[in-house]
């Protein structure tokens, strides 16, 4: 089946708009029309909504002109093609066209045989870039000519934490390696072997997500990358611990647009930042843990270990017993049947098979301070949960293996219910203080989701996935209801002029208050205030 690709029409003149749509066969040229829209500001919100493959756009319109458009949408969509096309044949329109890296300038007036050509040029070199990414001999050929066993053995060395120190520059220079740091962080990419297109195999797709991530990130940021355990591990090299934040907003638009483009459904887990490469076993952990909460948080996104799990430890105990750890992970993740199996095989295979008394009660003292140290790393009242005020190192001994088997069970279960409720009492206040904020800074001009998530301390993608969740609304619509009611008020309750108005609302172009209120109420402000004096004439 013939792969149709999406374009968004741009232009503030309606006849220039129906004559593009109407006189050209786009169907038979294997295009479909998505939407249009007579301004910049109207074509951001709907390239959110459809992200279209081509956006072609006028360069002057009212709010926003078509070149700071395409600057926006470069940003957001770096994969996507532009055209403009203007009356205004200008060089430096031009000149900045060429260095936004746009694919057509068109003058008007555009004839139908001329805008056919562009864009049966253009629908063959983004057929020839998908059957690329599709070619199933090139994945195969890619695959044989990966990274050499040495360099992929160390790499796991690393992770894995049995690198020596004083092996790891000798290891390097030998493997021509450059880590410089100064810190490092892991990123695990998964890619879902259940959710794979029609004729691809599930080993080449993922190995085709590797390389496109290779070709998405570049020479920036020094990655690595490398197969283990059938994901792909990046280790990354930051300036600053703080430009993790910056990294999950790379992968989750990485996530995103590999799933447009090629089908895949990727989730990448980001790790905790580490200033030594001996500690990256710590951040590749934190990686895994990440990507195991995509059933919480849903895939072909980034998923940050620190910012969903904060009180959560990210790495496993050193001297912790691995039956401990599967049922610590089970608590936080896992179905109650599989909670139930992680205490069976502690009992069946740690508990019961202590051959002394001594051992016994050693190993019943270690679990208890197993779920004293769990309670405390999620904030979570033990005795609360148990319902009564108990000394676990004193009373646990004392228990034999069947008596424990079910008060473990039970006091798993209850653990993991209150490490749920923790979990959500966090996330509404999180969403709390981001409603706070905008009710006390809705009159900023320059209050956008940026400026939310560094006074959270958070990545963009993170807190947009959040607050929608939470609130049901992206955060620009709840901003823009919450100015239209502010709005509302003063147009009630004072005799302040629009202009005045709409700078104590946060908007500096008056022209533009009006567009937004009337799409808000039907009205505009004016038509809003008259009407409500002869209500209240009548």
């Amino acid at each position: 089946m013939e792969k149709k690709y999406t374009v968004l029409l741009v232009d503030d003149e309606e006849e220039v708009i129906q004559v593009i749509m109407n006189k050209i066969d786009w169907e038979g040229l294997g295009f479909h029309i998505v939407g249009y829209a007579h301004n910049g500001v109207k074509a951001l919100e709907l390239a959110e909504e459809y992200e279209p493959d081509i956006v072609m756009t006028d360069i002057k319109m009212p709010y926003m002109d078509g070149l700071t458009l395409s600057r926006q949408l470069k940003k957001e969509f770096p994969s996507i093609r532009i055209l403009l096309f203007t009356g205004f044949d200008e060089f430096e329109y031009a000149r900045e066209a060429i260095h936004l890296e746009v694919e057509e300038y068109i003058s008007k007036p555009i004839s139908a045989p001329e805008l056919t050509k562009i864009f049966e040029k253009l629908k063959h070199e983004l057929d020839e870039e998908y059957s690329e990414k599709r070619n199933v001999e090139r994945l195969r050929k890619y695959y044989e000519e990966s990274l050499p066993v040495l360099q992929a053995n160390f790499y796991i060395a690393l992770i894995e934490g049995t690198a020596g120190k004083n092996n790891v520059e000798t290891d390097m220079r030998d493997y021509q390696i450059t880590l410089d740091g100064p810190f490092f962080c892991c990123v695990i990419l998964h890619t879902s072997s259940h959710r794979v297109p029609d004729g691809m195999n599930p080993m080449l797709l993922s190995l085709s997500v590797q390389h496109e991530a290779e070709d998405y990130v570049g020479k920036h940021w020094g990655c690595h990358f490398f197969t283990y355990l059938g994901d792909t591990v990046v280790i990354m090299q930051m300036n600053t611990e703080e430009k993790v934040k910056v990294v999950t907003d790379l992968w989750n638009s990485f996530a995103r647009d590999i799933q447009k483009s090629i089908g895949a459904v990727v989730t990448a887990g980001v790790g905790i930042p580490v200033d030594d490469l001996t500690k990256l076993s710590k951040s590749y952990q934190g990686a895994r843990e990440a990507v195991s909460y995509r059933v919480l948080y849903g895939t072909s996104r980034a998923i940050n270990i620190r910012e969903i799990a904060p009180k959560e430890n990210t790495t496993a105990e050193q001297n912790g017993e691995d039956y401990l750890q599967e049922l610590q992970k089970r608590i936080l993740l896992g179905t109650e049947d599989e909670l139930h199996t992680a205490v069976d095989q502690y009992v069946d295979h740690v508990l019961i098979p202590s051959g002394t008394i001594h051992q016994y009660r050693t190993t019943v003292m270690e679990l208890a301070g197993f779920l004293y140290h769990f309670s405390q790393k999620n904030a979570i009242d033990l005795n609360t949960v148990l319902g009564k005020q108990i000394d676990l190192y004193r009373e646990l001994p004392e228990m034999t293996s069947d008596v424990i088997r079910p008060w473990l069970q039970d006091t798993a279960f209850a653990l993991q219910k209150a490490v749920a409720e923790n979990r959500s009492q966090t996330t509404q206040s999180f969403v709390g203080k981001a409603i706070d904020y905008i009710e006390a800074e809705y009159k900023d001009p320059d209050l956008s989701v940026d400026t939310m998530c560094s006074v959270l301390n958070v990545s963009s993608s993170y807190f947009s996935a959040v607050f929608k969740r939470e609130t049901g609304k992206a955060f620009v619509q709840y901003l823009t209801e919450y100015r239209m009611k502010e709005a509302i008020r003063l147009l009630t309750e004072t005799e302040d002029k629009n202009y005045l108005i709409a700078e104590k609302v946060g908007y500096t172009d008056a022209n533009y208050f009006s567009y937004v209120f009337k799409k808000q109420y039907g009205v505009s402000p004016s038509k809003y205030r008259s009407e409500l004096k002869n209500r209240e004439a009548t």
